[in-house]
């Protein structure tokens, strides 16, 4: 063969392999309320304030793992010792959302919230110190490869629930939000 028809073809093949992967569509964690690195507005934060008032984040996502057989949703600080703010187990497969306030009134059926480390049941939403700076929230929404995780009473930690879900992820979306007091 011509140096030019190898050329043509290394070209070609490429072409492909690059075209295909621009095609597959990644597994994407969003909010209505907030953009990603965004600010979390402050009906969202933990507290019993007219401005604070703990509603739970609302969350949609797109092109989830066709192998999902169930979604965990984690919302945890880095900045304050990876405390959990809400740990949302087996969330059917078929759901693509979480809607505004739903923790404790209306979450996805068959969903369990496990207490957060507020020591309260569902979410406890983003409150920093005061004077501690901004900290980041991540939100992860992980696709898992098995539709029951019955053993939650275990959480302790979010070290706890990585080691929960050890095993068991098939592809992770997050999201980042950011909060503070002065």
């Amino acid at each position: 063969m011509k140096k030019g028809t190898l050329l043509t073809i290394a070209l070609v093949f490429s072409l492909l392999l690059v075209s295909a992967g621009c095609s597959k569509k990644r597994f994407e964690l969003q909010s209505s309320a907030f953009k990603n690195s965004g600010r979390i507005p402050d009906k969202y934060c933990y507290g019993n304030t007219e401005e604070r008032q703990n509603i739970s984040i609302p969350f949609n996502w797109t092109n989830s793992p066709n192998d999902t057989q169930s979604f965990a949703l984690i919302i945890h600080d880095p900045d304050g010792r990876n405390w959990i703010h809400w740990a949302v187990f087996n969330i059917p497969p078929n759901c693509n959302e979480i809607i505004e306030n739903a923790s404790g009134n209306d979450m996805p059926m068959g969903s369990i919230e496990l207490n957060n480390q507020f020591r309260t049941s569902g979410y406890g939403g983003p409150e920093p110190p005061r004077g501690s700076g901004t900290h980041g929230y991540i939100m992860t929404l992980y696709a898992l490869n098995t539709a029951v995780i019955n053993d939650l009473g275990s959480f302790k930690s979010y070290a706890d629930i990585v080691s929960i879900l050890e095993g068991k992820i098939i592809a992770k979306a997050e999201i980042t939000g950011t909060y503070s007091r002065e």
